[in-house]
């Protein structure tokens, strides 16, 4: 069902709010309007210009919180005041900042020390003292490393004519890495040689001690210490958030309270009195009927604030917010119903009738009881672990499944193991006046689909009844002319079918005649009775022209739109077929199963066809059924702190 709305203006003075928003607001749900827009025709109204004070102070509790050990629950600590809370949020964020710029200088020492280890690592196989080598002072060294292709081209041509040794540390990706020494009057002819070589020198600096694995180990010792470090670093922040963690999570609940209700200022508008010396807030929106009263019960005895409810708001500013309150077992349907569109306030809301005709058709259409039980488990376990709507939407559907699987005797495909209570969608078959022979849940079905579109015409009837829109609500297709003209004609097939006397033609005329007439002058006997004066657009031609063609569109529809309905005994049938095929395949049908082949065939055919039918079942639902009644024009109930999440 739709919850009544009532909209309403809450006033007081301006450095009030926060209270307000605080003791009262916070414990209902209000869909806050921005009141500079909806009271522009008041003089001296502004909007608060005011920045959020808290918004920064829970950015930082938010970090702080997520810093804090996933195992085991802490519970809030809510005791502290306003005042408290930031200060702990302030004294956390100094003690915070001084470990975590302590542990990015001892992680740029890491890099540091890593990228020293990085270059030595290469010459990891010299035996050379780095230190002593680069201190020589009748040679010098130069470390680098030089392409395969040219360093083939040094050993086979270059060797014995150079007077420079290079030493070979160790290849890596098409490289040779090591260094090549020469006295330092040959330094000059080597450096030209090895540049022509492209040799890449390495900058290899004497502040290591031994051998460039020595000097390797000894790096990674130093990282290993700084990485000690930077772990502590790390622990006395947890510990730090950890002593705190009660009140951390408590302050974090309480700023985003006071966050939240101070963002209302954004929505809210300021007035002064006329003497200019007092200023008052004003905040109007939406809110339940049952709300309105508790919230009148509560403030009548606060001097301080002034509320006042607008019974006639709807008519003069706008349509209320539709916020939809069904019982639980029918809550997963509203996914469906906003997934077309929300009712306006003035509409009602389908949602049970969804749920009832959603779920008994997809039974008829997926009958088995075995399935039925799969779906009703599997679909029950997600929704209520998960809060999955559809699966919920599954399990319920399951429930009819197993419904229709005891009336048709079908158990995962086998018809031999209970009765049929009702019959065999394959085989039972009903003999029909003109038409002969034909299958009785073809018949059942569009005699299903009639009833269903008579009740939805009815639904139309009363919606707009609700919207007082006269002339969709006696004149219209799906109106009470319709209504007459489709319950007669179905009134007469089912006399005729059945054996019995059909209506005369006077009565023919009168119950087909008269609405076909309603139908094209609708418009305007709509303009008759709301008493609108518009002119004939196009001539009389074109108005006839325009009739006879929307005629024939509104008897096909009516043709279309019944035998749409032939789709639930097709699918029953179809079921049957496919399973027999499974218990075929699988050899249950000649006595000896392989249940391997039975269990993936019937997981096929529930996971398949399932879907199939419940996407067949929804576009029932949404172009047979709710293109005759409803419209889904309205807009959603958000509540403020919804709004600001």
């Amino acid at each position: 069902m739709i919850v009544k709305m009532r909209f309403l203006n809450i006033s007081g003075p301006r450095d009030d709010i926060d209270r307000v928003c605080e003791k009262y607001l916070s414990k209902y749900e209000m869909q806050i309007e921005n009141a500079v827009t909806e009271l522009k025709t008041t003089e001296n109204i502004m909007p608060f210009v005011e920045v959020n004070p808290y918004r920064d102070p829970l950015a930082k509790a938010e970090q702080f919180a997520q810093l804090l050990p996933e195992d085991g629950e802490i519970r809030a600590d809510l005791s502290g005041s306003k005042d408290d809370m930031l200060a702990l949020i302030r004294d956390l964020n100094h003690d915070y900042l001084g470990l975590v710029e302590d542990r990015e200088r001892l992680k740029l020492k890491k890099e540091e020390l890593l990228g020293k280890e990085n270059v030595l690592k290469p010459f990891s196989a010299l035996k050379v003292d780095v230190h002593k080598a680069l201190q020589y002072q009748y040679m010098q060294v130069r470390f680098g490393r030089i392409s395969l292709d040219y360093y083939r081209r040094l050993e086979k041509y270059l060797a014995d004519s150079l007077n420079a040794i290079f030493l070979e540390a160790g290849k890596d990706k098409g490289f040779v890495y090591g260094c090549y020494i020469a006295a330092n009057a040959d330094i000059a002819k080597a450096d030209n040689t090895f540049r022509a070589l492209h040799f890449e020198r390495i900058d290899v600096t004497d502040a290591y001690i031994g051998t460039p694995k020595e000097a390797c180990e000894k790096l990674d010792q130093d990282i290993e210490a700084v990485q000690k470090d930077i772990d502590a670093d790390e622990d006395k922040i947890t510990a730090l958030m950890k002593r705190n963690a009660a009140k951390l999570l408590g302050a974090r609940k309480r700023l985003q309270e006071l966050a939240d209700n101070f963002d209302i200022r954004k929505l809210a508008a300021r007035v002064t009195s006329e003497d200019e010396r007092d200023e008052f807030y004003i905040l109007c929106g939406w809110m339940s009927e049952k709300d309105v009263d508790a919230l009148l019960a509560e403030t009548q005895d606060d001097d301080k604030v002034s509320i006042m409810v607008e019974d006639e708001r709807d008519q003069y500013f706008g349509d209320p917010p539709t916020k939809l309150e069904n019982p639980k077992v029918f809550k997963p349907f509203e996914m469906f119903i906003k997934m077309y569109g929300l009712p306006a306030h003035d509409e009602m809301d389908p949602t049970m009738f969804v749920a009832l005709t959603y779920t008994f058709i997809f039974g008829a259409m997926f009958g088995d009881l075995g399935q039925g039980f799969c779906l009703f488990a599997i679909g029950g376990i997600l929704y209520l672990t998960k809060k999955i709507n559809l699966a919920g939407i599954i399990s319920i559907a399951g429930i009819f499944s197993m419904f229709f699987g005891f009336m048709f005797g079908s158990v995962f495909g086998f018809e031999d193991i209970i009765e049929a209570r009702w019959l065999r969608p394959v085989s039972a078959m009903t003999n029909l006046p003109f038409i002969g022979q034909l299958n009785t849940v073809f018949v059942v079905a569009i005699a299903f689909g009639m009833a269903l579109n008579i009740l939805v015409m009815i639904f139309n009837i009363i919606n707009s009844a609700k919207a007082h829109d006269k002339e969709n609500m006696l004149f219209s297709t799906n109106g009470v002319a319709g209504l007459v003209f489709y319950g007669f004609l179905v009134l007469t097939v089912v006399l005729y079918m059945t054996g019995h006397k059909t209506p005369g033609n006077v009565m023919l005329v009168i119950f087909l005649g008269i609405p076909v007439l309603l139908f094209v002058f609708k418009e305007p006997l709509g303009n008759l009775v709301e008493k609108r004066h518009k002119k004939m657009e196009g001539g009389k031609v074109m108005f006839f022209v325009q009739a006879f063609f929307e005629l024939f569109e509104t008897m096909l529809s009516y043709f279309s739109n019944t035998i749409s309905y032939v789709r639930i005994g097709a699918f029953a049938v179809s079921h049957a077929a496919m399973m027999e095929v499974v218990l075929m395949l699988s050899g249950a049908s000649a006595g000896s199963t392989n249940w391997i082949i039975f269990v993936i065939g019937n997981i096929i055919v529930c996971g398949l066809e399932g879907l199939v039918v419940g996407i067949q079942v929804l576009r029932l639902e949404y172009y047979e059924m709710f293109s005759r009644f409803y419209k889904g024009t309205g807009r959603e109930f958000k509540p403020f702190h919804k709004q600001s999440e």
